[in-house]
C-alpha cells in the first residue's frame, strides 16, 4: 500500500519536524501549545478557526460549531486562533460534537474548559491552559477558512499538523513533501547516532555540528 503524506507525518515526532523546518528556513515550530491532558498525539490537516473579543450584546451562534457541522472528511484537526487568556474557547459540548463527525483533535492558540471531560471521550486537546470561564458573550467566531495566526505561526487551511507532549508544529502544505523527505532523513540519522553511542562511539564525535550538516546533502549515519 502507498503510504500517504499523514501516514508518513505520523512515523515522525514534532522534534524531527521542527529539525527538518529549521534545516529549511521555514516556520513552523510554536511554543506554548502543549496537550492539555495526557492524549494522544495528534496528525492531521488544519481546519482554521479565527477567534476576537464579544464587541456588542448581539446574540450569536456559539463560536466553531458552524465549522464543526461542515466537517466532512477524518483528516482535520481544528486549529483555533484568536483566544483570550484566561477565557475558554473550547468545552466538553463542543468536544463530543467533534469526535462525533472524525475531527482529530484541537489546537488552541488560548484556553480550554472542561478538561476532564475531554480525557473522559478520549478526544487530544491542545492549548496554553485551561480555565473554568466560559466564552459566552465574552468570545465570538470572525471567521473560518482563513489564514490565521498561531503563536506567531501563519497557518491556513489544509496545512498539516502535528502535535504531541513537545508542542504543536505546522507545516505548509506546499512545502509538506519537502520536509517530509528531509525529516525523514534525520530520523533515520538520529537512529544512527543513537546506536553509535550505545556501541561505545564517543558521544562528542557523533553530535558534532560536521554529522548534522551531512543531513542536507542525504549523507548517511
Amino acid at each position: 500500500m502507498i503510504d500517504t503524506l499523514l501516514d508518513r507525518l505520523a512515523r515522525l515526532d514534532t522534534g524531527t519536524v521542527s529539525d527538518a523546518l529549521d534545516f529549511l528556513a521555514l516556520a513552523g515550530a510554536t511554543v506554548g501549545l502543549r496537550p492539555l491532558w495526557n492524549g494522544p498525539r495528534v496528525v492531521g490537516r488544519a481546519s482554521t478557526v479565527q477567534l476576537g473579543p464579544k464587541t456588542d450584546s448581539t446574540p450569536t451562534v456559539h463560536l466553531i460549531t458552524p465549522v464543526i457541522a461542515s466537517i466532512a472528511s477524518d483528516d482535520r484537526v481544528l486549529v483555533i486562533a484568536g483566544g483570550i487568556d484566561g477565557v475558554s474557547c473550547w468545552g466538553d459540548i463542543l468536544a463530543n460534537a467533534a469526535q462525533v463527525k472524525g475531527v482529530r483533535g484541537t489546537v488552541i492558540d488560548g484556553f480550554s474548559r472542561d478538561i476532564e471531560a475531554n480525557e473522559a471521550i478520549g478526544y487530544p486537546v491542545y492549548g496554553r491552559g485551561a480555565t473554568m470561564v466560559s466564552a459566552r458573550n465574552r468570545v465570538v467566531q470572525l471567521a473560518s477558512g482563513t489564514a490565521v495566526k498561531v503563536a506567531g505561526v501563519t497557518v491556513r487551511e489544509g496545512d498539516y499538523v502535528i502535535a504531541d507532549r513537545c508542542g504543536t508544529v505546522f507545516v505548509a502544505q506546499d512545502r509538506i513533501v519537502e520536509v517530509l523527505d528531509l525529516a525523514e532523513r534525520i530520523a533515520r540519522r538520529q537512529d544512527g547516532m543513537v546506536q553509535a553511542v550505545r556501541a561505545g562511539r564517543s558521544v562528542e564525535d557523533v553530535m558534532h555540528d560536521q554529522e548534522f550538516e551531512a543531513i542536507k546533502v542525504g549523507g548517511r549515519p
